[in-house]
């Protein structure tokens, strides 16, 4: 309850931000075509967004049902009670995730290979089911709410510039100025920030649905690790998709820094690790039961009351 209260007292300093600087900038005329303008931009990109970032990456839909990932996801799915989700694997030696999509119903879950390359099963079921999480919590709804808010004080800015702002601000051209400079500045700082509290709230509901927040922890140190060290050109040259990413894919941050949208990993294991002696039964995912994914069975999840920590055998990636 504490991460959805930030995230709606960060969305109501943002909303204070637009009315203010709206005001002041533009008047009440230039608040409405701000606004339209900038819903509309983030509303089409919305509908459209998972479809394009999945080409843009390149990502190929795996269909065979005895695929690990598949089997992975749909095992976490069920026990989460989630409409299964597209999955999709992107050959990128980065290890990384992300999910996409306008809601529970249409979303897509994406793990590149170099991932699954260094990965068990145990730590990839908790990858997948933080990016389960943001479906299940609609953040990318949030996110695009996020945006069109941001979005139409950038454009209040670009107002001001050319027109020169409200009649009715006091504060004179170089109270113009100023906001023309800070709006924009602190919409920026508090869109980043509730990035950062949808990922901590999505490790929580990750941890929630795998059943072992040490899975996704010790998954989120392999990651820091395969993130500052194997470069994602395709992430480089779009950098507006990073924070669509489970670790930041242009390399990972020591500390929750203003202008990262994501917290630090360190801070998000910490937070898994205290969590970890509350867990109350994980998806069965050792490879002797029947009906696991690894086995190539099928059947709905299983939990038992307690989970061995990850182990070192990866799944068969090679399919």
């Amino acid at each position: 309850m504490a991460n959805y209260f930030r995230t709606a007292l960060l969305l109501a300093a943002l909303t204070a931000i637009f009315m203010g600087a709206g005001f002041l900038l533009a008047g009440q005329t230039g608040m409405l075509i701000a606004l339209v303008i900038a819903a509309g931009m983030n509303l089409f990109a919305w509908w459209n967004s998972g479809e394009a970032v999945l080409r843009y990456y390149k990502a190929r839909e795996v269909t065979d049902r005895s695929h690990a990932l598949y089997r992975i996801v749909e095992q976490l799915a069920a026990r989460d009670g989630l409409p299964m989700p597209r999955v999709y694997v992107i050959d990128n030696p980065q290890p990384n995730a992300f999910a996409t999509g306008r809601g529970p119903e249409n979303a897509a879950v994406a793990a590149t290979t170099g991932l699954m390359q260094l990965m068990n099963e145990r730590e990839v079921a908790g990858v997948m089911a933080h990016e389960l999480a943001h479906v299940r919590h609609r953040d990318t709804l949030i996110m695009t709410v996020t945006a069109t808010v941001a979005g139409a004080i950038s454009m209040l800015a670009n107002f001001a510039l050319f027109f020169g702002g409200s009649r009715n601000n006091p504060l004179g051209i170089i109270g113009v100025l100023a906001m023309m400079i800070l709006a924009p500045l602190a919409a920026m700082l508090v869109q980043m920030a509730i990035s950062r509290t949808r990922e901590y709230e999505a490790d929580k509901g990750g941890a929630e649905i795998c059943g072992n927040p040490d899975w996704l922890a010790d998954a989120l140190e392999k990651l820091e690790v395969g993130s500052r060290r194997i470069d994602n050109q395709a992430a480089e040259h779009n950098p507006a998709t990073a924070h669509m990413f489970i670790v930041n894919p242009l390399h990972a941050h020591k500390h929750d820094s203003l202008f990262s949208t994501h917290p630090a990993t360190a801070n998000r294991v910490a937070r898994l690790r205290e969590m970890s002696g509350s867990s109350t039964g994980s998806v069965d995912l050792s490879p002797d039961v029947p009906d696991g994914p690894w086995s190539g069975g099928s059947g709905a999840p299983r939990r038992r009351g307690s989970v061995p920590g990850s182990g070192s055998r990866r799944g068969p990636w090679g399919r």
